[in-house]
């Protein structure tokens, strides 16, 4: 028989926690939902029906088949015709190049996340991607071939590779990171480079734990090296780097003091460029979370400074220095779009949105863990997120559908013409030159302003032996090298209802049963 006791004691076990492989599958299992939520959210809302925006047509007609080079200016960078080149050389689809960025963003959103896995507990860091995923510019920008976002993911990416080598002095990954993240930035946006490369230089020189030579090397030349191709293009081009400087300032309306925080809530209704901004603002709603994102940060900071960061037992690993470098930098790549230009477009604080997203996270989550009673704090912190994304989605649908009725009426646009005669090799000028010019696989050539690039006697022999199409907004009068040439009502824009084109001799007209 079995001796032994029904009520024999029972020896306590040891407490099991998970072990360091679990906590950072756990950790990377957290980010990548909130990536893969990303671009699931981008193929469903962003991608379907959209065509080329201006912008987008100048940079993908550097590298498309099949089309010439639009002008580039000189405040641009050839950074994101190098991300598209791969898919342009293989394709001219609007919906491949579409996807292929969605999914890339994603990717580009987890790799941006990961590095800070060491920095900041993973769920601090799957609610600050929600956070700044969540944002109707966030998703109206992933699927797009322009370069704000990339310079938002590259800041993010950098900043905590930066922090990783600072902590960690036998980090080379960091170090690494810090010098590429930092080239990818400028490679993108040379300028916002040079602004995200102040405050951690600044951290890198007054800190003592940070005060290494081998990281300002780092941040130095992982600069540099990314502002060569334009720094390189300026000497071939615009008559060396200060000719091009100075074009750049004239362009964007030159750096000095301009408030222009109104103007950047005002196109948060959905505006992608507010350029002048004197517009009434009819949805101050769209607003509300930029006035709350402010206090919100410098309450995340508050946070760290008292070592009480959410999500983690142990407070003392989690550095104050994770959430003050995040949002020092997010604050001084915000300020030439917020004082120092006057215009302004939502997409030009995506970086810093990004970078402020960390310490907001910081902030909630002490809010979620601190709060009582707890029940009452998490449903009035849930219907203000439900309230958030309810608003952004609004706005964001809004932006979508008149995207995609303006490349409906742009098709209609390039049918006609095609029907009239302007085919390959063939040039467009004037109004909407750009997109219309990559649809029909013409040049686009402008006779003055910013994109000039051709004369108008030029333009005017061109006209005899290729055909030329001068496109005329509204009661606009045609300029007087077309006296003769072939007039032709296009069908209208949603914001340009009235629309003509006057077509060169070389344009041949449609025949009998074509």
């Amino acid at each position: 028989m079995n001796r032994t006791p029904v009520l024999a004691p029972v020896r306590p076990r040891a407490p099991t926690w998970p072990g360091p492989k679990r906590r950072a599958a756990d950790g990377l299992s957290w980010i990548a939902a909130v990536a893969v939520g990303y671009t699931v959210v981008q193929l469903a809302l962003a991608v379907p029906g959209t065509g080329l925006g201006w912008d987008e047509s100048v940079y993908v007609s550097q590298v498309a088949r099949g089309s010439e080079a639009a002008f580039f200016s000189a405040p641009r960078a050839r950074g994101i015709t190098f991300l598209v080149a791969p898919v342009t050389a293989v394709t001219s689809s609007v919906e491949v190049l579409r996807v292929f960025l969605a999914v890339l963003s994603g990717a580009g959103l987890f790799a941006a996340l990961a590095v800070w896995r060491t920095l900041l507990p993973a769920r601090v860091l799957a609610l600050a991607g929600g956070l700044f995923a969540g944002l109707w510019i966030t998703v109206f920008y992933g699927p797009q071939v322009m370069p704000n976002l990339w310079v938002a993911l590259g800041a993010l990416f950098t900043v905590g590779c930066f922090l990783r080598a600072v902590r960690d002095p036998a980090d080379r990954a960091g170090l690494l990171g810090t010098g590429a993240g930092l080239a990818f930035v400028a490679l993108m946006r040379p300028g916002d480079a040079v602004w995200l490369l102040l405050p951690l230089a600044a951290v890198a020189l007054l800190s003592r734990t940070a005060r290494r030579p081998a990281l300002l090397v780092a941040l130095v030349a992982g600069t540099l090296v990314g502002c060569l191709p334009w720094i390189v293009e300026a000497y071939v081009a615009y008559d060396g780097l200060l000719a091009r400087l100075r074009r750049a300032g004239e362009i964007q309306g030159h750096l000095g003091p301009h408030f222009a925080v109104d103007d950047q809530m005002r196109a948060l209704e959905g505006r992608s460029l507010c350029r002048p901004c004197d517009m009434p603002w009819r949805k101050p709603v769209t607003g509300v979370w930029f006035l709350v994102l402010w206090p919100m940060a410098a309450g995340g900071v508050m946070v760290a400074l008292l070592r009480r960061c959410p999500f983690t037992t142990a407070p003392s690993a989690v550095r104050p220095s994770a959430v003050l470098v995040p949002a020092l930098a997010g604050l001084v790549l915000a300020v030439p779009y917020l004082l120092l230009i006057g215009y302004a477009a939502p997409r030009f604080l995506l970086p810093a949105y990004a970078l402020l997203a960390l310490p907001v996270a910081v902030c909630l989550g002490r809010l979620a863990g601190s709060a009582r009673p707890r029940a009452a704090a998490a449903v009035v912190l849930g219907l203000a997120l439900a309230g958030h994304l309810t608003v952004q989605y609004a706005v964001l649908n809004g932006t979508v559908e008149r995207g995609r009725d303006n490349n409906k009426a742009f098709e209609r646009i390039t049918a006609e013409l095609r029907r009239n005669g302007v085919r390959a090799p063939c040039v467009i000028s004037g109004s909407e030159a750009p997109r219309i010019a990559l649809r029909t696989g013409c040049a686009s050539r402008q006779t003055g302003g910013h994109d000039g690039s051709i004369t108008r006697a030029a333009l005017a022999r061109l006209g005899d032996r290729r055909a030329v199409a001068y496109v005329v907004d509204g009661r606009n009068r045609p300029p007087s090298f077309t006296r003769g040439w072939r007039p032709l009502t296009l069908p209208g824009l949603p914001s340009r209802p009235e629309l003509r084109a006057y077509l060169s001799p070389a344009a041949a007209p449609p025949t009998a049963g074509r």
